[in-house]
């Protein structure tokens, strides 16, 4: 039981470390680049009527992995980077890669906020087409 304490304490101080580390403005860069195609796709979604992103993954289980997959491919770019980086990262820092803390580190930061801001900016972008059709 030790070992699997040590490699969790291990696991969570060397994603805390990230922060403050080399390499950083990952932390921004990887989800203002989701957020971007997040809203490019919301406004697509709004266009078309359809419901939020997170809502429907979660209500539809017939459309989930259609839009999984979907998202996948809209932050597949942004997800290629953020391995790239933390590929970079840990062989100059660890000089070695661990797979666990990549995938984590990957998908937090670009496809987790893809998929929260979808949704919302769908809304207040049928809000804002609604509003310009009133007008």
């Amino acid at each position: 039981m030790a070992d699997v304490d040590d490699l969790l304490t291990r696991f969570w101080s060397d994603l805390v470390g990230r922060v403050h580390g080399p390499l950083s403005f990952r932390f921004v860069l990887q989800p203002l680049m989701a957020l971007i195609f997040a809203t490019r796709d919301g406004i697509v979604d709004a266009r078309q009527e359809r419901a939020p992103y997170f809502w429907t993954i979660f209500t539809r289980p017939g459309e989930r992995w259609d839009l999984l997959r979907e998202g996948g491919k809209a932050v597949a770019r942004v997800i290629a980077l953020g391995v790239l980086m933390e590929v970079v990262y840990q062989l100059f820092i660890f000089h070695r890669i661990y797979a666990p803390q990549l995938i984590v580190i990957v998908l937090a930061l670009a496809f987790l906020p893809y998929v929260v801001f979808r949704g919302p900016i769908n809304r207040i972008a049928k809000a804002w087409m609604t509003r310009k059709v009133r007008s």
